[in-house]
């Protein structure tokens, strides 16, 4: 206990306002809030970079976790990495210690304290220490996501933890990833959806669903197109389909009999009529749309042309206030305004061969950062344009949280 927590407890039983039952619960809760706030004040970022052929790690200042010295690597998963060293497979702390040494011919990335990892031509479970850990019998072993794992009899899926106990009984055909806690499962011909617990959230009776966001998930039943709320199938008429709500926004876009697309709410009500060829989703107040096709501008919510269909390509403003745009090949960044802050001359996504466990490429910026590339090299810019560290590498993956 530390001193500030022990003059607590102190000057408040000289007082006699609480008894030793509610003094401890007050130290415990003090002690978590210390250790949350502490734990917060080391989290960091890094990105797994390739310089000179070989890879290492830096954080988001451009300076090195980890120096270039593997020959293969895989961005930090669940506070670890997997690393090749002499030819065989090991994983690394975000502090660069080895902590499972290279032994094994091939690995997937840890999530949930648990990783899958092949030695002998043989698939198993390990933990952070290396261990093999045992897990209900399957026909097939999966990965870990946010604290589950499917496992697969005959022709039937189910549910596992990361404790190795059976969260679901295999009796759906299919259960896809979960999202945002929920993932659709299939039974016969019919989808439903399930919570991590494997408690039925909607009955399989749909013909498709979408993506659970905040209450709402779109639909398919009976051959009408339509939204689910509240446990509640509302039709939307005339659709041919919905995309998926994204968390904070209320708004989706949808195509009509003639495919013509528009932006309907979280009730099923169109909000933006559908005149466009393309569109993408809201983000930051504008959504990018083209009428032709061939053109891309910013629309806002009311469904006004904030900034002319003039692109070649545009995708989403980030929380920086900056969308990447194509004007002939290559892209650049423009404010909430239309004006080119950054110069056209980057690419924004790459796929690494040497890369492992890589999240996929964020297009725009993320926390003041942005991984572009140009000239066949790779780096992260700042909303002004200025290259971190002044560098450019061979590869680079995107930052992920490390502690």
């Amino acid at each position: 206990m530390n001193s500030t927590t022990k003059n607590y407890y102190e000057s408040s039983s000289s007082k006699g306002n609480y008894n030793k039952k509610n003094m401890n619960k007050t130290a415990v809760f003090i002690l978590t809030i210390l250790l949350l706030f502490g734990q917060a004040l080391v989290a960091q970022k890094a990105a797994l970079v390739a310089q000179d052929k070989k890879f290492g790690y830096i954080n988001k200042s451009g300076d090195w976790l980890v120096q270039p010295t593997y020959v293969k690597a895989g961005s930090f998963s669940d506070n670890v990495a997997a690393i090749m060293k002499e030819g065989k497979w090991g994983f690394i702390n975000a502090k660069g210690e080895i902590i499972i040494e290279p032994k094994f011919n091939r690995v997937k990335a840890f999530n949930s304290g648990i990783a899958i990892v092949e030695s002998n031509k043989r698939w198993f479970y390990i933990n952070k220490k290396g261990e093999e850990v045992e897990m209900p019998a399957s026909d097939k072993i999966y990965d870990f996501k946010d604290g589950v794992a499917y496992i697969k009899r005959g022709e039937l899926t189910g549910l596992i933890n990361a404790n190795g106990e059976v969260v679901l009984e295999p009796k759906y055909t299919k259960i896809q990833a979960f999202r945002n806690g929920h993932a659709k499962v299939k039974e016969g011909d019919y989808w439903g959806l399930i919570d991590k617990k494997g408690t039925v959230v909607l009955e399989p009776v749909y013909q498709a669903l979408g993506v659970f966001s905040e209450g709402v998930i779109t639909a398919k039943k009976n051959d009408e197109q339509g939204i689910i709320s509240n446990g509640v199938f509302t039709k939307v008429e005339g659709i041919l389909k919905i995309w998926d709500f994204r968390n904070g926004e209320n708004l989706t876009y949808a195509n009509n009999k003639d495919k013509k697309v528009g932006f309907i709410n979280r009730k099923g009500e169109w909000v933006i009529e559908p005149k466009y060829k393309k569109v993408r989703a809201f983000s930051n107040g504008l959504a990018p749309v083209t009428t032709n096709g061939k053109q891309w501008g910013y629309i806002n919510k009311k469904g006004e042309m904030i900034i002319p269909e003039k692109f070649r390509d545009a995708e989403l403003f980030s929380k920086d206030g900056l969308a990447p745009v194509k004007v002939s090949k290559l892209w650049g960044f423009i404010n909430k305004t239309g004006e080119m802050i950054i110069e056209d001359k980057y690419s924004i996504s790459t796929f690494s061969p040497f890369a492992m466990f890589s999240k996929g490429a964020d297009k725009g910026f993320v926390d003041g950062l942005v991984r572009v590339g140009l000239k066949k090299k790779w780096g992260f810019i700042d909303t002004k344009g200025n290259l971190l560290k002044d560098t450019w590498f061979e590869r680079a993956e995107p930052f992920v949280e490390i502690r």
